[in-house]
C-alpha cells in the first residue's frame, strides 16, 4: 500500500485523505513494512505535512487508542503540545495543568493531560511527574475518578496508542521530526475538545488549528512565542507577546497576547531553563509553594489561557487572577498531592 503511494511522494505531490487514513490505519495495525514506513514519513517530513494528511492520520490513530471515559458532566481539555522545539525549559504545560485542575474543578472542568517521556527536551511530561510522585501509568480505568476527584489525570501516551510500537521504533531510528510529532495532541484518549496547543513556528500553528477545526474541537487556542534571541517555544512565556490562533464556534482569528499587559513580564528566559526532570520538579514545587518570578509568571499565562479556552474564564485577566488564586491557596500543591495518592492507589 505505502509502496504504491512513494513515486507521487518523491514528486511532492500529496496523499488523498483515502490514501492517508487506509495508510495509517495499516501502519497502526501492523500491516506496513517498516523500510516503507520510514521512507513514507521522511518524504512527508521533507515536503511538509499537508492538513489533510495531519487529519487523516489523526482519525487513523483516534480509531486505534485505548481510552478513556469522561465522567458525565464534566468538560475535558488537553494542553499537549508538539513538541520537538529542543527546549530546555521547565515543564510549563504539565506545571499548568495541575492549576487548571485546581481552579477548574470546581466549575466542572478537568485536564487530561496527554504526555510521553523526553525525546527533544530536558524533561517529558511522564519525566516530571515522577519526580513528583505520581506513579505511571496509570491503570486506565482509575483515569475517569482522577479527572472527578482531582481535576486532572495523565494519559501516557505509549499506554494509549498500542499502534505506535510499529512506528515507534522506526521513529527513533530516523532521529527527524515526523508527522507523528504533529499527531498527539490531535489523539487524546479521553477525547478533550477543547486544547491549549503550543508548536514551534507560525507554519505549524496554522496547520495544527485547521486540523483542530476539521477534526471537531469546540475551543481551541494553537500558541507560539519568539523569544528575543529569535528561539521560539511552544508555550506562552512572560518573555515576549505572544502568537495566538484561536478556534472558536468552527471560526479561527489571530491574536497577539502581551504579558507585560497583564502584569506578567519577564526579561530572563534563562531563568526557566532545566537539565533534567529532577529541576524541572523543583522549580514546579518552588512555584505551587509561593515563589515568585519568571517560572511562576509562565505557569500563570498559560493556566490562564487554558482556562479561557475551558470556558471557565471570561477572559486572560479573569484567568490570571484565577490561576493566581489556585497557587497562592495552596490549591494547585493539594491537587498534585491527590493525584500522586490517586496514582498510587490504582
Amino acid at each position: 500500500m505505502i509502496r504504491e503511494v512513494l513515486p507521487d511522494l518523491v514528486k511532492l505531490r500529496s496523499l488523498s485523505r483515502e490514501s492517508a487514513e487506509a495508510i495509517f490505519d495499516a501502519i497502526m495495525e501492523g500491516k506496513a513494512e517498516p523500510l516503507e514506513i520510514a521512507a513514507l514519513l521522511a518524504l512527508i517530513q521533507a515536503r511538509g505535512a499537508t492538513v489533510e494528511e495531519v487529519v487523516s492520520a489523526a482519525r487513523a490513530m483516534r480509531r486505534h487508542l485505548v481510552p478513556v471515559e469522561t465522567p458525565v458532566g464534566l468538560r475535558v481539555m488537553d494542553t499537549c503540545g508538539t513538541g520537538g522545539t529542543g527546549s530546555r525549559v521547565f515543564n510549563i504545560s504539565t506545571s499548568a495543568a495541575i492549576v487548571v485542575a485546581a481552579a477548574g474543578r470546581p466549575r466542572g472542568l478537568a485536564v487530561a493531560k496527554h504526555g510521553n517521556r523526553a525525546v527533544t527536551s530536558a524533561s517529558g511530561s511522564s519525566d516530571v511527574l515522577q519526580e513528583l510522585g505520581v506513579e505511571l501509568p496509570m491503570p486506565a480505568g482509575s483515569l475517569p475518578k482522577a479527572m472527578d476527584e482531582a481535576g486532572v489525570c495523565f494519559c501516557f501516551a505509549p499506554a494509549h496508542h498500542p499502534g505506535m510500537k510499529h512506528a515507534g521504533p522506526i521513529r527513533a531510528a530516523l532521529g527527524i521530526r515526523t508527522i507523528f510529532n504533529l499527531l498527539g495532541p490531535l489523539t487524546n484518549p479521553a477525547g478533550a475538545r477543547h486544547q491549549l496547543l503550543g508548536v514551534g513556528d507560525e507554519a505549524t500553528q496554522d496547520l495544527m488549528v485547521r486540523a483542530l477545526e476539521q477534526l471537531g474541537a469546540e475551543r481551541a487556542w494553537v500558541v507560539t512565542t519568539e523569544l528575543p534571541d529569535g528561539r521560539r517555544l511552544g508555550e506562552l512565556t512572560p518573555f515576549a507577546p505572544i502568537s495566538v490562533a484561536k478556534l472558536e464556534g468552527g471560526v479561527i482569528e489571530s491574536m497577539t497576547v502581551d504579558p507585560a499587559g497583564l502584569g506578567l513580564a519577564g526579561d530572563d528566559p534563562s531563568s526557566i531553563v532545566v537539565a533534567n526532570p529532577a529541576e524541572s520538579a523543583a522549580m514546579i514545587r518552588a512555584v505551587f509553594d509561593g515563589e515568585a518570578g519568571a517560572a511562576r509568571n509562565t505557569v500563570v499565562l498559560n493556566a490562564a489561557a487554558a482556562l479561557v479556552v475551558g470556558e471557565v474564564a471570561e477572559g486572560l485577566e479573569e484567568g490570571v487572577v484565577m490561576a493566581a488564586e489556585a497557587l497562592d491557596s495552596g490549591a494547585a500543591r493539594l491537587t498534585l498531592a491527590k493525584l500522586a495518592d490517586l496514582s498510587r492507589a490504582g
